[in-house]
């Protein structure tokens, strides 16, 4: 019997060094033997690297996953590990945060049917929403959800692009748990480690494809 592992990660997102070390941690396990799954490296040979211009973090790396989006096995291949991963664990919430969860949160949901629920930025939702703020590398903001978009015992699963110092993804823990809401697991495509944002989680397992050091 063999044991599917998958940790997943996703679009622009800081990097700060330009030497670049990716390990993969999708494994299937048979036995003692630990295999690669194919995918995972046709998913990490997509993502590329591109210096931000903007003035307030200008000269910072980003992983830029518009590449995988341009693939479409690529971007199939990300969905498909999500959505195998989660299909028989009674999500009920895929919620995404804004912008790059948008991309890929909809599909997974979807797939496994379970409601989206988007959360973006300030101003975005026409609605009444509640609010969670947090601190950016480069500075402050907030994320949104619409009263009512997810409701007390609703399991829920937090799909964005990357984690660096996981403020995004504990605003939005934070966001779903004061509605009753359970916050199953977090999942993104690329993790960056060494800024350690897995530790501000409250606990929450982490899945994720690619480590950059």
């Amino acid at each position: 019997m063999s044991l599917t592992i998958i940790h997943l990660f996703l679009l622009l997102s800081p990097l700060r060094k330009q030497r670049i070390y990716v390990q993969c941690f999708s494994l299937t396990m048979s036995g003692n033997k630990e295999e690669e799954d194919p995918r995972i490296n046709g998913i990490k040979t997509k993502i590329r690297v591109v210096t931000c211009s903007v003035s307030k973090i200008a000269g910072i790396m980003f992983q830029d996953i518009t590449t995988v989006l341009l693939d479409p096995k690529a971007f199939k291949d990300t969905i498909d590990l999500f959505v195998e991963r989660y299909r028989d664990n009674n999500i009920s919430v895929v919620a995404g945060i804004e912008a790059r969860g948008f991309l890929f949160g909809p599909p997974i949901a979807l797939a496994i049917g379970a409601k989206f629920v988007p959360l973006p930025k300030p101003k975005k939702l026409p609605g009444e929403t509640i609010f969670e703020e947090y601190e950016l590398e480069y500075g402050n903001d907030r994320l949104e959800m619409h009263v009512g978009a997810v409701e007390a015992g609703d399991r829920a699963l937090v799909v964005d692009d990357l984690i660096a110092t996981g403020g995004t993804l504990c605003a939005a823990i934070n966001l779903l748990e004061r509605v009753g809401a359970e916050v199953v697991e977090c999942a993104c495509v690329i993790e960056l480690p060494e800024l350690q944002g897995r530790q501000r989680l409250k606990g929450k397992p982490l899945c994720m494809l690619v480590e950059y050091r």
